[in-house]
């Protein structure tokens, strides 16, 4: 629940919205840090595809679960303390990673658990600061669809800056040690939110219900999506699409940056440039957004980001045309995000955000253990060159439904349909 000192005030206060977004940054970047780290460490151990599509999996697993209970932890606990634990539940399990491989020696049991663990810390804290953006952006007096790109610029900021630290870091010191560095942004995005992110008072938490409360939440969620269909269409295609890229970056592009580009580092700086692009696409659209029309950008900018990308990898072209067709591409990419998380803010009243971000952030992310699993599966056994067709095939079916299906065309009317 959102309380007294996040309503609009007289003198506006932009520093709560401003640290927020440094605390989101800074904390995806640890995220993209440990994709490219951890499935980097498990290829150079065990050399296997279908271990790191396990490892991934099982990470992605409990992203899934987590995600199910974020929304009611964060309606309950408040965004600051669900977003704080979190990210110092993610910087233990991190630690822990590093400093056992290091000293007594990580088995594979152990290295599942722990990315466990970390999977579990992801969502409370990504659905925390989410729902608390409309509410920071009134206090700012920021308009919110330049909030919206505003969050999403500094994730995409992040997701350029991450995987290019992280290459550079695992070919000067080992994929283990950059877990060091990556445990770090967890403790730093921590303390940006508990310290400038205003939280809530002690008489407003709600009391703990117990079991039957949380399943009333999620029951309530999924009611949600099923009454708002184009919510409900949205969960659906990026159960899809984010299946596609878990097998992408969790699976296809360490393998492809370790078969064809030979190097960790040029693995960054494909999906650090990619990263940037898409941060200069979401910057175009926090000025031009409010001008456009939300479904035809969304659908062409989706069109461009799936099946291309895959056939550029298959297409094995070299360094520079490669790196200049995931600029190309990232820059359509920037779009989708804020035009997603503007409709989703429109659309879903305040007191039910945290239950159904929750219920979506689940949704969305189901797919993403198969696409690991798959994908390490089809690599082993099918080939590279193979699986990567697949998933092009499927992605592009995936990113053909807006153009189908008329429910997507309400993305321009505010309020549910």
């Amino acid at each position: 629940m959102i309380v007294e000192d996040l309503a609009p005030a007289p003198v506006r206060r932009r520093a709560p919205l401003v640290a927020l977004f440094a605390a989101n940054g800074v904390s995806v970047c640890g995220t993209m840090m440990t994709f490219l780290a951890i499935p980097w460490f498990v290829l150079e151990t065990t050399g296997s595809s279908t271990q790191t599509g396990l490892v991934a999996a099982v990470e992605l697993i409990a992203v899934v679960a987590s995600s199910a209970l974020g929304g009611p932890m964060v309606a309950r606990f408040g965004a600051r303390g669900a977003s704080v634990l979190s990210d110092l539940l993610a910087a233990l399990a991190v630690l822990a990673i590093p400093v056992l491989h290091l000293t007594v020696g990580l088995a594979l049991w152990q290295l599942v658990l722990l990315v466990a663990v970390l999977g579990i810390s992801r969502a409370p804290g990504e659905t925390a600061r989410s729902t608390v953006v409309p509410e920071l952006a009134k206090l700012g007096g920021t308009p919110l669809e330049r909030a919206a790109s505003a969050a999403d610029g500094a994730s995409r900021a992040a997701k350029m800056v991450g995987p290019m630290l992280a290459g550079v870091l695992i070919a000067v010191t080992g994929a283990a040690e950059v877990l060091f560095v990556d445990a770090a942004t967890f403790l730093v995005s921590a303390l940006l939110v508990g310290l400038f992110v205003p939280g809530v008072h002690p008489d407003d938490v709600p009391a703990k219900r117990g079991a039957r409360a949380y399943l009333a939440d999620l029951r309530a969620g999924v009611g949600y999506l099923r009454k708002d269909r184009l919510i409900g269409a949205i969960t659906l295609m990026l159960m899809v699409t984010n299946l596609m890229d878990a097998a992408i970056y969790s699976v296809l592009l360490p393998r492809y940056a370790k078969d064809v580009l030979g190097s960790s580092v040029a693995l960054g700086v494909v999906t650090g440039v990619f990263g940037g692009a898409a941060l200069v696409g979401t910057v175009l659209y926090g000025w031009l957004g409010p001008r456009l029309p939300r479904w035809p950008v969304y659908t062409l900018a989706f069109l461009a980001v799936g099946a291309p990308k895959q056939l550029l990898l298959i297409a094995e072209p070299g360094m520079f045309t490669l790196v200049a067709g995931f600029v190309a591409i990232g820059l359509l990419c920037g779009a989708i995000n804020p035009i997603l998380t503007v409709v989703e803010y429109e659309r879903i009243p305040e007191a039910q955000r945290p239950v159904v971000f929750g219920v979506t952030a689940a949704g969305c992310a189901a797919g993403m253990p198969v696409g690991t699993v798959l994908a390490g599966l089809s690599v082993d056994h099918l080939g590279l060159s193979t699986t990567m067709w697949l998933t092009g095939g499927l992605y592009l079916v995936a990113t053909l439904c807006p153009l189908v299906f008329r429910v997507w065309r309400q993305m321009d009317r505010q309020g549910p349909a």
